[in-house]
């Protein structure tokens, strides 16, 4: 049987920013919890397993309503290797819906890639059929003509990994892009390398486009297409 996993969320006020507009920092926070709950409930462990994003991609389709009940649905919708693909179905019990995926990669406790075994293919594969989990990159580097400015990173944006938790990405698409945020729209995500709380960040964009660098090296790559609510690939 094809498992898929639902859980709900209600939007508090420290997801909304001043117009009430569900924020994507709230929406990874959703993704990753609905991910972890899926997790836990199919009968796997935390301890032996980790996962790190790679990429995720967040679809708006149809504006949020403050304080609404928001039902995540998810499931595995690809496997490669160590890594794996996994959908999620967001819907508002007074409107809004949204769709995402994100690019999971499967880690031992050393952080090295762990293939995926039996056990994980018994429970997630029938969902994920034949459909490979697409791990390359596909967003530019920053181009030479670029704005940028710092970004301090806080106490809070680390995880227990000892890295920037990858919802924290999100806050500075929030800063450049807040205004166009209305749904439909889509922004896709990369995790390219982590960010540690003492690294040095700066923050670059162009026209559509933004990084987090640390250096001469980017560490995320961001892009938002404001008329792009097309379906996920």
């Amino acid at each position: 049987m094809s498992r898929r996993f639902t859980s709900q969320r209600r939007i508090s006020l420290s997801d909304t920013g001043v117009t009430g507009r569900l924020r994507l920092d709230a929406i990874a926070r959703y993704l990753q919890d609905a991910a972890t709950e899926d997790w836990l409930d199919a009968g796997f462990d935390l301890d032996s397993h980790v996962w790190v994003v790679r990429r995720t991609e967040v679809v708006l389709h149809e504006p949020f309503r403050p304080e609404d009940v928001v039902e995540v649905e998810t499931w595995c919708s690809g496997v490669a290797g160590s890594s794996a693909a996994r959908r999620y179905s967001l819907r508002g019990n007074g409107g809004g819906r949204a769709e995402a995926e994100s690019i999971w990669i499967h880690l031992d406790r050393s952080l090295r890639p762990k293939r995926l075994d039996e056990r994980f293919l018994r429970v997630y594969g029938a969902s994920a059929g034949a459909r490979r989990a697409p791990t390359r990159f596909t967003l530019p580097d920053p181009p030479a003509a670029r704005s940028e400015l710092p970004w301090p990173l806080r106490a809070t944006d680390e995880d227990r990994l000892g890295h920037v938790n990858n919802a924290a990405f999100w806050f500075p698409l929030e800063e450049l892009w807040s205004e166009r945020l209305a749904a439909p729209a889509r922004v896709r995500v990369e995790y390219r390398r982590p960010i540690d709380r003492g690294d040095e960040v700066l923050l670059a964009h162009a026209a559509n486009l933004a990084w987090l660098v640390v250096g001469d090296e980017a560490r995320s790559a961001a892009r938002l297409d404001p008329e792009g609510a097309r379906e996920t690939e």
